[in-house]
């Protein structure tokens, strides 16, 4: 596991400060290695991109010896998805689509060895290739990881404040598509019921002291709004989205200042 890449982002939750990050969906490592002194995460999807374990594992290399934290979206609530993922060194884990409370305990069971989960042992590359071991090895490893859960259903929202109390839960993090679209609102992440829904949740997780976090787009004024309703950490966009936000600011203003010559 990336222990201290993993102690360096729970600290800066704990001291309440703004984290940003993006979402990695290139195969190529050397994006996460370029972004890691700009982010204070990565945030590297398994869900909804074509990126197998191999290439994960190159993303969590690349941000060894950055204070960047490496947090691993799986596809499901599984414990069998997110036991390699934390052998590979992940410092923590996305869990998508929490609805209730008996999920979030699923999930935080995955993430953890016993007796506080379920975790089996077999870690390759987080114990340094057999060279960390032993019950110490397994408590630093269970204070160490980041079990995080997705709020992106309604009925995750009614069940929030069991979600929230939660042993072991690190952070929740929103997902407001999802959210729009189990609300009958596909495609209205800003609608203002979905907005309602939301705050009331950031309300709830404030008072609980859970962490809070969104999957967002790269808008920098919807990013400043989130900041502003209580969320703690966020994604600026993704990888491809940056990247074609740059290249268009720039191709943008090369072809006006063309236009007067």
């Amino acid at each position: 596991m990336s222990w201290a890449n993993a102690e360096a982002f729970r600290g800066k939750l704990a001291r309440k400060q703004v984290c940003v990050g993006t979402v990695i969906t290139f195969t190529d490592p050397t994006v996460t290695e370029a972004l890691c002194p700009v982010l204070d995460f990565v945030w590297i999807d398994m869900e909804h991109n074509a990126l197998c374990l191999e290439s994960v594992q190159g993303h969590i290399m690349a941000t060894k010896g950055s204070e960047t934290s490496p947090l691993v979206r799986v596809p499901w609530n599984d414990p069998v998805l997110i036991k390699p993922v934390l052998d590979i060194g992940a410092a923590g884990v996305i869990v998508p689509l929490i609805r209730t409370a008996d999920e979030a305990r699923r999930a935080v069971a995955a993430c953890l060895y016993p007796p506080l989960g379920i975790r089996g042992f077999g870690p390759r590359r987080a114990s340094r290739y057999g060279q960390l071991g032993g019950p110490e090895f397994c408590r630093a490893a269970n204070a160490s990881v980041l079990p995080m859960v997705q709020i992106e259903h309604v009925e995750a929202v009614a069940n929030i404040d069991e979600i929230l109390a939660v042993p072991g839960l690190a952070s929740i993090v929103f997902g407001p598509q999802d959210l729009a679209g189990s609300m009958g609102l596909m495609g209205q992440p800003r609608h203002p019921h979905v907005l309602a829904a939301i705050d009331t949740v950031i309300a709830k997780a404030r008072l609980a002291g859970v962490p809070i976090g969104i999957g967002a787009g790269d808008d920098p004024e919807v990013l400043r709004d989130w900041v502003v309703r209580g969320v703690q950490w966020l994604t600026m966009g993704g990888d491809s989205s940056l990247l074609l936000r740059a290249a268009r600011q720039v191709a943008e203003s090369v072809r006006v200042r063309a236009s007067f010559e």
